[in-house]
């Protein structure tokens, strides 16, 4: 879940650098606009957990407590972790011109 997460962000700041905004809004817009969705992948697979957890015996308890424990580590590494190291990166002082993880190439418009 924290590597769909990261590449939810990752695709995010891309839709909005192609919409044509600057780099460090599109930082911010992307992680603000992935976050209801990452949000919502992980409570569902938390409910599933929770479900192994309380119907579960002995083994497949445990597993479900790992699980939630996972999950819900992912979701902090993969949210606020990431963030952070982002505009560790990129800093708010360096005037950003691009992104690195902008098109690697252009769909053709047949129009």
């Amino acid at each position: 879940m924290a590597i769909d997460a990261n590449v939810l962000i990752n695709e995010r700041i891309r839709e909005e650098l192609r919409n044509g905004m600057p780099p460090h809004s599109a930082i911010h817009a992307g992680y603000d606009h992935a976050w209801h969705t990452i949000l919502d992948s992980n409570v569902t697979t938390l409910i599933a957990g929770l479900a192994l957890m309380i119907f579960g015996s002995g083994p497949v308890r445990g597993f479900a407590i790992v699980h939630c424990l996972g999950i819900l580590t992912s979701m902090f590494s993969a949210v606020l972790v990431s963030r952070g190291l982002v505009h560790l990166w990129y800093g708010r002082r360096r005037k950003l011109t691009s992104l690195a993880i902008g098109q690697v190439w252009k769909p053709e418009n047949k129009g």
